[in-house]
């Protein structure tokens, strides 16, 4: 099985990228709201840690991002507890699709967690930066500061197209991300 793992700033299109690979997609974004969602133990956990801002389950964005904003700590105590269940739905996924020639992850902190193994194959998605705040900006839960702290705690983009082996370039045009993946896949197949 090959892994590939999309890496790329936040919002520079890698979720979109993910799913026009035509195989399986982790995507952790989704994990973690599911878990946000229907994980009691999760939830326990956050309002152990935070009480004053995890009071009702399921765990809504709002008391995250309040956490978050409230107290920029409170961010490497969510990742440490959610990290940890994204890692086992990671390890579930990678099983169920065993039998697959490629699966795609699709997670943002992919190599500041340390979640890569040294065989996977890593692809940039490159988007400028005048796209990427548009496409930001149209998100309903857009919130800069936020936007700003996920930010400090993620490698720059230098750091991580430096670490890829390819580059997709992200214009946001079907044609020619298709295009660009095709041209990969060649190269790996």
């Amino acid at each position: 099985m090959i892994r590939i793992g999309i890496l790329g700033d936040i919002g520079s299109g890698k979720s979109y990228v993910a799913s026009q690979f035509g195989y399986p997609v982790f995507n952790a974004d989704h994990e973690v709201t599911k878990l946000y969602k229907k994980n009691k133990k999760i939830f326990f956990k956050l309002k152990k840690k935070i009480p004053k801002y995890i009071k009702t389950y399921p765990i809504n964005k709002k008391q995250i991002t309040s956490a978050i904003i409230g107290n920029k700590k409170n961010l490497k105590k969510i990742i440490y507890i959610v990290h940890e269940e994204v890692r086992k739905k990671m390890k579930l996924f990678i099983n169920k699709n065993k039998n697959k020639k490629i699966v795609i992850l699709d997670i943002p902190l992919l190599l500041e967690n340390k979640i890569q193994n040294k065989r996977d194959i890593l692809i940039f998605v490159d988007s400028k930066k005048k796209d990427i705040e548009k496409r930001l900006i149209k998100r309903s839960n857009f919130n800069r500061k936020l936007l700003n702290m996920f930010r400090k705690i993620q490698h720059h983009p230098k750091y991580k197209k430096k670490k890829s082996h390819f580059i997709i370039k992200n214009n946001f045009t079907k044609k020619y991300v298709k295009k660009e993946i095709k041209e990969i896949l060649k190269q790996i197949l």
